[in-house]
C-alpha cells in the first residue's frame, strides 16, 4: 500500500508515502501534525499528480535542511511548501496541506533507512480506508493544480502536466 523510495543524492534517507481516502479525522490529524505528534507531512492529495512529484519536494526538503537554508520552521513543513509554485509559505500550508474538512490525505515520511517509522502507528491515527500511494493520480484535481502553477493548454505540446509543475516547483528558488 506505501510506497517507499530512496533518495538518490541523499542514499541513507528513504521517503514512504501513504495515501487514504474517506478520512473522517482529518482536523484531529491536522492538530497531531501541529503539536509534532506525527512526524510527517501531511498533503492534500488533490493537489497532487504523482509521486514523483512528493519525492522532488522530499528531496529538496533534505537539501535545504542539509544545508541549512529551510525557509520554514520544521523539515515537514518544508515538504509541504517545496510543493508550491510560490513563496508564500501560508498560501502554500493553505493549498497543499490539509484542512479541516478534507477527506483524504497523503502522508508523507522521510526517515533514514537504517530507522524505519512504525507505519502501523501512522495508520491506526487516520480514520479512513488507506489505498496504494501510486493512485495519488485518481484523486488529482486537474483544473486547481492548473491553476495554482498558472499551467496554460499551450504548454501541453511540448510535456506533461507532471513536467510543468515539476519545473515551476524547481524555478521558484530562481524567479
Amino acid at each position: 500500500m506505501q510506497l517507499t523510495q530512496e533518495l538518490e543524492l541523499y542514499p541513507d534517507t528513504t521517503v514512504t508515502q501513504m495515501l487514504f481516502q474517506r478520512v473522517q479525522n482529518a482536523k484531529e490529524l491536522r492538530q497531531k501534525a501541529v503539536e509534532g505528534r506525527i512526524n510527517g507531512a501531511l498533503i492534500n492529495p488533490t493537489m497532487v499528480l504523482s509521486p514523483f512529484q512528493v519525492m522532488v519536494a522530499a528531496n529538496k526538503a533534505v537539501h535545504l535542511q542539509t544545508t541549512g537554508k529551510m525557509k520554514t520552521r520544521t523539515f515537514n513543513s518544508e515538504i509541504i511548501f517545496s510543493l508550491s509554485p510560490t513563496n508564500n509559505i501560508s498560501e502554500s500550508f493553505k493549498r497543499f496541506g490539509i484542512s479541516d474538512g478534507d477527506d483524504s490525505v497523503l502522508v508523507v515520511l522521510v526517515h533514514k533507512k537504517d530507522d524505519p517509522p512504525s507505519l502501523s502507528d501512522v495508520a491506526d491515527m487516520v480514520d479512513g480506508q488507506q489505498i496504494p500511494a501510486e493512485d495519488v493520480s485518481s484523486l488529482s484535481d486537474t483544473v486547481k493544480i492548473r491553476k495554482m502553477y498558472k499551467i496554460p493548454p499551450q504548454e501541453d505540446k511540448c510535456g506533461s502536466l507532471l513536467d510543468a509543475v515539476v519545473c515551476r516547483m524547481a524555478a521558484k528558488d530562481v524567479m
